[in-house]
């Protein structure tokens, strides 16, 4: 801090007007540097250390915390652990060769939960969809089905997206399907393959699969963004963001259902 000084040049002779001018140099010269002096700036930052703090039983839990906390954990379980639905047999996620109960479930999911919302926002048909088998992280057991099953199918904020696929893209992403390892979810399409594992026909909402029209299919934003590389959306004519997470169409069909049901069926086989 520095204080101003003011002198008024009132009544001055010559020699003492000089002083005073002499005096007011002097401190704006003084100002100056306090004032550089203050802009000096610090070096650059050469080290940092730390440690390492073990995280085990030997820490107590602190009660203050833990009591201001418990009624929203306890909010939170209620609201899991309700129960939604029920499951009368478990759906799996290995129990066929080309498509599986919980795969089929989970696309048929978002095929029933989308459709309306993207008829409503764009006036346009859905056709499809088609998810990445190793987004479904869990199965749903036999018996009670809960909010908390559907963040443990679906435990990433993942939002569904429709794509608007030409012919020729929708032809490529056939051919990926068929010769996948891995049996990736889809509903409204049925693929089946010949005894050598040649494509044998394809049809899209009951209808043989058209190469000169465009598609609209449903799937998730991540895939959509890059995702794994699978080869689904390598040229994409629109996208749609509906803004509707994966999980909520999973909880929402939950909530409007007595019974969870899928099967393994033939929307995806090989022939004899």
């Amino acid at each position: 801090m520095f204080t101003k000084v003011i002198i008024l040049p009132r009544l001055l002779n010559k020699d003492n007007y000089v002083n005073y001018l002499k005096l007011k140099q002097i401190v704006v010269f003084i100002t100056f540097c306090f004032l550089l002096s203050c802009n000096q700036q610090k070096g650059p930052l050469s080290k940092v250390t730390g440690r390492q703090i073990k995280i085990d039983t030997s820490l107590n839990a602190v009660d203050s915390i833990e009591t201001f906390v418990a009624p929203f954990k306890n909010r939170i379980n209620e609201v899991l652990d309700s129960t939604l639905a029920y499951a009368p047999k478990s759906l799996l996620l290995d129990d066929g060769n080309r498509n599986t109960a919980m795969g089929n479930l989970m696309a048929d999911i978002v095929f029933q939960e989308t459709y309306p919302i993207f008829k409503s926002k764009m006036g346009e048909e859905l056709d499809f969809v088609v998810l990445n088998r190793g987004g479904i992280r869990s199965i749903i057991s036999k018996g009670h089905v809960t909010a908390r099953n559907a963040y443990q199918v679906m435990p990433f904020e993942n939002y569904i997206s429709v794509v608007e696929l030409s012919g020729t893209a929708v032809r490529k992403l056939i051919t990926f399907l068929s010769t996948s390892e891995r049996p990736h979810p889809i509903s409204g399409m049925q693929i089946v393959l010949n005894k050598r594992g040649a494509l044998e026909s394809v049809s899209i909402q009951g209808s043989p699969f058209d190469e000169n029209r465009n598609y609209y299919v449903a799937t998730s934003d991540y895939l959509v963004q890059g995702g794994p590389s699978i080869g689904f959306f390598d040229n994409i004519i629109s996208t749609t963001d509906t803004g509707y997470l994966l999980r909520n169409a999973i909880i929402d069909h939950f909530k409007k259902v007595d019974s969870i049901k899928a099967e393994v069926d033939d929307r995806f086989i090989q022939l004899d």
